[in-house]
C-alpha cells in the first residue's frame, strides 16, 4: 500500500496546500497560515496534529524551532508523483517559446531555446545535445601544430563545427589539402556515417591517388567526426536567474554554481532523462552531484527528425520550483526543439 492511500482525505488535502504554499512562498508554512486558506474547515489544533503526523511519516520537516513545517525531499517526490496537477503553458508562453527559440542553424536554435526557458522559468536552463550527423557541405583540415589539427565540418544547414584530431607524423602541408579534397568528393551531400563505409573502400582501390600520409590522415578523419565521436555537449543559460531571491540561500546557491561547473556529472544527469518518456524530475540527493547544493533538474528528451533521441532539454534551481508550472515549460521546450531541428 502506498503512503498517499494510508492518508485520509483531510491528511492529502493539507499536505497539498502546505507543499503548494511552501513553493510559493520558499518559508515554513504554520498551522494558523493553513487555517485561513479558502475551503479549510479545521481548527489550526486539528491541522498541527495532522502536521504532526505527517513528520513522523518523513514527508514534513520542521527546519527550525517554530511550528512551521516544509516538505522533505521524499515529501516533494510523493506531491510530484502523485498530487500535483499539471497544466499547460499560456498562449503567452508558446508563444515566448517559439519566437525566442526560432532560428537558423542547430546550434543557435538550441542555444536560444536554452535563454527562452531560463527566460520564462527564472532558473538556469541546460541543454545536452549530440554532436551532429548532418549531411556534409564541405570537409576540411586546418593544423594547428606538427601534431594536431581541425576537421571543420560545414553540414547542409551551414552549421559549422570543429573537431580536433591527430595529425600522422611528419604530414606535409599538401598531404592536408589532398586528404581534404579526397574527403569531400566522397561525402559531399551525406553524412560521415553514411559514407564512412565507401571512403575506406575508395581508398583502398585507389591506392595511387593519394599518399599514405594523407592516407592515413583520410582514415583518422572518417574515425574521428563521425557521430558521437565529441561525446555530449553541455549549453547552460541564465546561472544569473538563480541569484533572485536567494536571500539565506546564497551558499547553497554558490554551492549549486559549483555543481553546474562539473560539467560532466550535469551531462551524466541529464542523459538519465533519455530512459524514459516525457519529463523527468530529479530532486536534491536523489543524485549525488546535488548532495551538497539540494538542487533539482526538470528535463525532457528531444528527437530528430528519425524520432531517435539525441538530447535533453531542462532547468535546474532549488528544490523549491514552481514545478506545475515548469515542467509543461520544459516538455514544451523539448516539443519545439524536436520540430525545429529536424
Amino acid at each position: 500500500m502506498s503512503l498517499l492511500t494510508e492518508m485520509d482525505v483531510r491528511s492529502r488535502d493539507l499536505f497539498r496546500r502546505l507543499v503548494e504554499t511552501y513553493l510559493e512562498t520558499g518559508e515554513p508554512v504554520g498551522s494558523r497560515t493553513l487555517s485561513r486558506g479558502p475551503g479549510v474547515d479545521v481548527s489550526p489544533a486539528t491541522i498541527r496534529n495532522v502536521m504532526a503526523d505527517l513528520t513522523e511519516l518523513g514527508i514534513l520537516s520542521a527546519p527550525h524551532a517554530s511550528a512551521g513545517r516544509i516538505p522533505t525531499e521524499r515529501g516533494l517526490r510523493l506531491f510530484i508523483d502523485g498530487i500535483m496537477e499539471i497544466g499547460e503553458p499560456s498562449e503567452a508562453e508558446r508563444r515566448a517559446l517559439e519566437a525566442d527559440a526560432g532560428a537558423e542553424g542547430a546550434a543557435d536554435l538550441l542555444s536560444r531555446a536554452a535563454g527562452a526557458l531560463s527566460g520564462l522559468t527564472r532558473t538556469a536552463s541546460l541543454i545536452v545535445t549530440s554532436k551532429s550527423d548532418r549531411p556534409l557541405r564541405h570537409v576540411e583540415f586546418v593544423r594547428l601544430d606538427p601534431e594536431r589539427a581541425l576537421a571543420v565540418l560545414v553540414d547542409d544547414r551551414g552549421d559549422v563545427e570543429n573537431r580536433l584530431i591527430a595529425l600522422p607524423a611528419g604530414l606535409p602541408a599538401a598531404s592536408l589539402e589532398r586528404a581534404s579534397n579526397f574527403l569531400n568528393a566522397q561525402v559531399a551531400g551525406r553524412t560521415i556515417s553514411q559514407a564512412r563505409r565507401e571512403v575506406l573502400e575508395q581508398l583502398d582501390a585507389q591506392r595511387g591517388q593519394l599518399d599514405d600520409l594523407s592516407a592515413d590522415l583520410v582514415r583518422r578523419g572518417v574515425a574521428e567526426v563521425g557521430p558521437g565521436s565529441g561525446g555530449p555537449q553541455l549549453i547552460v543559460r541564465g546561472q544569473a536567474n538563480l541569484l533572485e531571491g536567494a536571500g539565506a540561500d546564497l551558499e547553497r546557491i554558490q554551492q549549486l554554481f559549483e555543481e553546474i561547473e562539473r560539467k560532466q556529472g550535469l551531462i551524466d544527469l541529464l542523459e538519465a532523462a533519455k530512459d524514459g518518456e516525457g519529463v523527468r524530475v530529479f530532486i536534491g540527493s536523489e543524485n549525488r552531484l546535488f548532495s551538497l547544493s539540494g538542487s533539482a533538474v526538470v528535463a525532457a528528451p528531444y528527437r530528430d527528425a528519425e524520432r531517435n533521441i539525441v538530447g535533453v532539454v531542462g532547468v535546474v534551481g532549488p528544490t523549491r520550483l514552481n514545478y506545475a508550472r515548469v515542467v509543461p515549460l520544459v516538455d514544451y521546450t523539448a516539443e519545439i526543439v524536436t520540430r525545429l531541428i529536424r
